[in-house]
């Protein structure tokens, strides 16, 4: 019996230590999903947050049309010299697939095809086949050419010319972001800044200013063609240290009689149409040119058209140039 009693008293102990055990044991929250992984928040609310907005770029050129991207064109069609030799002079060769036949310079641009002639109407399926992000025209090309080339889908860019260094640095800038290739811009102009100054500083103290004529076409000797006063040649005589015999002549392309420019009797000539075969003697055998201080002097000079009216980078290489022939002494 006392045995009983005590296997009893066991079964009893044991029973109530698995009761205690089981009340002490936490209840999870009714709420509470156990099977989510405490992740999947920041996941879901990263799924609900918003895509960043795609950064457009937008340039307006001078002709109030407006190009966007989103990001650096990488094929350029260039319709004028200077548009070329400005990428070209930017880093941005690469970025040319297309030019005009008349985009000569430098000598890496002959390497890109060629679209044909600026001249006339517009080679728009040749530019079309290219498939151009971007088509870059200066002011030598229409400007309803240009209207033509947009209606078609295009996009293009018209920049004017330059009529003054400041300008010439203005146009360089944003071809510099427009093609991204701005840092290797900053440095070019820096340079072509410090070259321009350094002729100034050398001409500034000299009072003495040559009369200078610059021809362009004497085909017919008694009416020659020449550049007027408003343009950048004009500018580059002036600023060489020089003063244009045409400059009561309004035009950048303009005839001056034989008896005027003699009249003039100017001291220097440059000439611009030596690339077509005029030499210093064909000007010296004019019929009357040899009253010409010039003529008397043999003070004629060739001198390379292109580097003179392209409006690039090349300007300033005519400043110079022209600075030495008009003032030798300075520049030795």
């Amino acid at each position: 019996m006392l045995r009983k009693n005590v296997f009893f008293m066991l079964i009893l102990a044991l029973v109530l230590m698995l009761t205690a055990c089981q009340s002490a044991t936490p209840e999870a929250p009714a709420d509470a999903d156990t099977d989510a992984p405490a992740e999947d928040a920041p996941a879901e609310a990263a799924d609900d947050a918003e895509e960043p907005a795609i950064e457009m770029m937008s340039f307006t050129d001078d002709m109030g049309n407006t190009v966007e991207f989103t990001e650096y064109p990488q094929t350029i069609v260039a319709l004028s010299p200077s548009m070329t030799e400005i990428l070209f002079a930017i880093g941005a060769g690469d970025q040319v697939a297309g030019r005009d036949d008349f985009s000569l310079f430098p000598e890496e641009a002959l390497a890109v095809p060629s679209v044909g002639s600026m001249w006339g109407e517009l080679p728009t399926e040749t530019i079309l086949a290219l498939e151009p992000d971007l088509v870059v025209a200066a002011q030598i090309v229409a400007e309803e050419q240009i209207l033509a080339l947009k209606d078609l889908g295009l996009q293009v860019y018209w920049q004017t010319n330059p009529e003054d260094f400041d300008g010439l640095y203005a146009n360089l800038t944003v071809l510099g972001e427009i093609s991204g290739h701005v840092e290797e811009t900053e440095i070019l102009i820096a340079d072509l800044d410090a070259r321009v100054k350094a002729v100034q500083e050398k001409v500034a103290p000299i009072s003495y200013a040559p009369s200078v004529f610059y021809e362009l076409d004497a085909t017919d000797p008694s009416n020659p063609w020449t550049t007027g006063s408003g343009t950048f040649i004009d500018y580059i005589i002036a600023m060489a240290g020089g003063s244009n015999a045409a400059s009561a002549l309004e035009g950048e392309y303009t005839q001056i009689s034989a008896e005027e420019l003699i009249s003039v009797n100017p001291q220097i000539i440059l000439l611009a149409d030596a690339i077509y075969g005029i030499t210093v003697e064909d000007v010296a055998g004019r019929p009357g040119w040899d009253v010409i201080i010039a003529v008397q002097n043999n003070a004629i000079y060739p001198i390379d058209p292109n580097m003179m009216s392209v409006p690039g980078p090349r300007l300033v290489d005519a400043l110079e140039e022209t600075a030495k022939i008009l003032h030798p002494d300075v520049f030795e």
